[in-house]
C-alpha cells in the first residue's frame, strides 16, 4: 500500500491541479456564455475534489482495518 501510494500520488495530484486551475476562469466566469459553461466546471470540480478524498482518505481507512484486524489476531493468540 504504501508503495503503491508513493508511486501515483504524484500523477493524482498533477492531474487534480491541472483540471481544477484550468477549470476556475470557468467556474468564475460572469460573461457571455458563462451560463453555459458553469454547469459543467461545477461537476467536474467536484468530481476531482472527490478524487482528492479518495486519494488521501481510503488508503488510511484500509491501514485502520487491516491494523484493527492485526491486533484482534494478538490478542487472540495471546488468550490462547
Amino acid at each position: 500500500m504504501l508503495e503503491a501510494g508513493l508511486k501515483r500520488i504524484r500523477p493524482c495530484l498533477m492531474t487534480t491541479a491541472t483540471a481544477v486551475f484550468g477549470l476556475l476562469p470557468i467556474f468564475w466566469a460572469t460573461g457571455r456564455g458563462s451560463d453555459v459553461m458553469q454547469p459543467m466546471a461545477i461537476p467536474i470540480m467536484g468530481g476531482m475534489a472527490v478524487s482528492l478524498i479518495t486519494l488521501f482518505i481510503v488508503p488510511c481507512f484500509v491501514c485502520a482495518i487491516e491494523e484493527w484486524k492485526w491486533r484482534r489476531a494478538q490478542v487472540s493468540a495471546a488468550a490462547v
